[in-house]
């Protein structure tokens, strides 16, 4: 999954990279609010982990703001030296929906990580390969419409499944690249641009009668809608 690591401790940072890198998280670390905040008008992330104080304003205060930007689904854990009860409060009020005392267990990390990814996105940490009319095999990297295969390449088959166990969710441009080719360049591509019109043409994704169709988000990436959540007027859902 794609994490952001918003915190100013130097230590910090070669930490929670170890740890989390070792279970296939990406992170991406930010030592102000206000970078973070502007990144987000244009990317995607899975998770947040915050620090409370930094050098621009307070973590609180950038979980509020990111809260009114994209909603609530996107889980925050807030990691600080803060261990009064009267902070835990305030943290979870505005917005937090875990908390850490430093120093950190590395261990409990992980978990905690772990527990908030599967309760944000039960689809994409599961195993669900059937979607409606469309069926994956991962042992085959086959993926079947109404029982008949579609010939997919494997970095079709890759992204189809990605978007298909993150339907409904606004994915970055980079989000995407990261999660199928495993770029971590900022480069623009054009090649995510050339799958995704594939896919439309191979799943047959502009056809409302199979349930699912694919929205391009100016300026963002990508979205795999149901076809009842298409004509959503807020790109973010």
């Amino acid at each position: 999954m794609r994490i952001a690591v918003l915190h100013d401790d130097p230590l910090l940072p070669d930490m929670i990279r170890s740890a989390l890198e070792r279970h296939h998280h990406i992170c991406h670390f930010y030592t102000s609010g206000a970078s973070l905040l502007k990144d987000t008008r244009h990317e995607t992330f899975d998770l947040l982990i915050s620090g409370w104080h930094l050098p621009d304003m307070d973590g609180i205060e950038v979980i509020q703001r990111l809260r009114e930007m994209v909603g609530q689904q996107l889980p925050i854990l807030l990691v600080t030296r803060r261990n009064e009860e009267r902070d835990v409060i305030e943290a979870l009020n505005r917005g937090a929906d875990d908390y850490m005392v430093k120093p950190l267990r590395v261990g409990e990390l992980v978990a905690r990580v772990a527990a908030l990814l599967r309760r944000a996105y039960p689809q994409a940490m599961g195993q669900q390969l059937v979607f409606g009319p469309y069926r994956f095999d991962p042992e085959k990297r086959l993926l079947s419409l109404h029982g008949e295969t579609l010939a997919l390449k494997n970095l079709e088959y890759e992204l189809a499944l990605f978007m298909f166990r993150n339907a409904g969710r606004l994915l970055s441009r980079a989000h995407l690249r990261e999660a199928v080719w495993g770029e971590r360049s900022e480069a623009p591509s054009r090649s995510l641009d050339t799958h995704v019109s594939r896919l439309r043409t191979k799943l047959q994704l502009t056809q409302q009668a199979h349930g699912y169709a694919i929205t391009a988000i100016y300026g963002m990436g990508y979205r795999l809608d149901t076809v009842d959540t298409v004509a959503l007027a807020d790109p973010r859902g």
